[in-house]
């Protein structure tokens, strides 16, 4: 065999071993690309979502909610100042000395009863002379209109002349002029001497008594100045004077049903109305006076007791309201925090109403629609990016029942 045929003989067999060495080499690669697929593209995923993830997390989380109608009532709980309807000091209005008391503290008594009686001879003395000045007045009237009579009949016999008449019936003027000041002074005195007997005003309780038997009594004091004899409380009605601020003013008041609470009493409430108003804010507390009158027939509630005073207020038309976790205090004044359509911030500023405590009525600023966040962060700015929290509940937030709310 010659060297030509040798080598052609090997070029036929190594052929083939190449192409097995390729196919094997093919494998190889498609194998190792099988494997670097399975452990990187995953990978790869897990980390395209990581990033996002973690895109997602680096947005603030917030929670939201919508505002809802405001309930028309509100329930105002404010301190009340409570007095008797009527309550009067007695004073003496004659000089002399306490004859007898008959009423002491505590005493219920009725219009006109005898409450003590004042020894005043003085003025008894007087009232004998008055009357006895008054007689005489009298006699020198007749007297004088009788004589000034006559000398009219004598003028028309040119008996006496015309100037002498005259003199008589000016005369006789004078005389009864003088009676008429007598019978005054008569009058006076006898009613200086009625106040010798010290009456009551009007029904009520004797609340303070500052005379005994023998005392000195001054016209206008009780044995020194201005010391009242009696003090005399009408405690069937009740006046409770409360302050509402002036928040709350925009409402009606007068007319408004209230009720008053008293601790020590074991009734719940006391029912009243309010009846007046001071018609101006004080311009210390900011606050109006109001006036509640108090049915108090069976003497339960003391005058001169602390109490609260609870008024049901109707709003003619209400706003909205949120929580108060949602407020910020900027100095652009009251704000809240909400979520717009492509999920960022945007504060709106609002105008506070009624306080119902732990939600606020929105006078403005805000619609029904808007997403109000929760408790927001002092940090928080427009335009700045969040996510709405999947456990957020919005809108799940309601206003209290009518009249639920209350502020103190």
């Amino acid at each position: 065999m010659s060297i030509e045929s040798s080598q052609s003989t090997q070029g036929i067999q190594a052929a083939p071993e190449r192409r097995s060495g390729a196919l094997r080499v093919i494998l190889m690669a498609a194998g190792l690309t099988t494997a670097l697929a399975a452990g990187i593209v995953p990978r790869l995923d897990a980390r395209a979502a990581l990033q996002q993830q973690t895109a997602a997390l680096a947005l603030p989380s917030v929670q939201v909610t919508l505002p809802t109608v405001a309930p028309p009532d509100q329930t105002l709980v404010l301190p009340g100042d409570i007095e008797a309807y009527r309550q009067t000091p007695i004073f003496a209005r004659t000089n002399g000395y306490v004859k007898a008391w008959y009423a002491d503290i505590g005493t219920h008594v009725k219009a006109g009863q005898l409450l003590a009686t004042i020894d005043a001879p003085e003025v008894d003395a007087a009232l004998g002379q008055a009357r006895a000045d008054a007689q005489q007045a009298q006699a020198n009237d007749q007297f004088a209109q009788l004589s000034a009579t006559r000398w009219r009949q004598l003028v028309q016999t040119h008996a006496v002349s015309q100037q002498d008449a005259d003199m008589k019936t000016s005369d006789a003027q004078a005389k009864h002029a003088a009676l008429l000041s007598a019978q005054s002074n008569v009058a006076r005195l006898a009613q200086l001497q009625s106040y010798e007997k010290v009456d009551a005003p009007f029904d009520g309780v004797i609340t303070a008594r500052n005379i005994d038997v023998g005392a000195l009594i001054d016209a206008g004091s009780a044995g020194g100045p201005a010391k009242e004899m009696f003090d005399l409380a009408q405690t069937g009605m009740l006046r409770v004077y409360a302050d509402v601020p002036q928040n709350e003013v925009g409402a009606a008041l007068d007319g408004t049903s209230a009720c008053l609470e008293v601790s020590p009493i074991p009734v719940n409430c006391l029912p009243g109305t309010v009846v007046r108003n001071a018609g101006a804010i004080n311009a210390v507390t900011r606050t109006l006076r109001i006036e509640v009158d108090v049915s108090n027939k069976d003497g339960a509630v003391l005058p001169g007791s602390y109490g609260q005073v609870r008024l049901s207020l109707k709003a003619a038309a209400p706003g909205l309201s949120l929580p108060v976790n949602t407020l910020l205090y900027r100095p652009e004044g009251v704000q809240v925090a909400t979520v717009d359509a492509h999920h960022k911030v945007l504060l709106k500023t609002i105008k506070p109403g009624r306080d119902f405590g732990s939600r606020i009525e929105v006078a403005s600023g805000v619609i029904a629609t808007d997403r109000v966040i929760l408790n927001p962060s002092d940090s928080i700015a427009n335009g700045q990016a969040v996510r709405i929290s999947s456990s957020a509940n919005v809108g799940s937030s309601t206003a209290p029942a009518s009249g639920a709310g209350s502020r103190s």
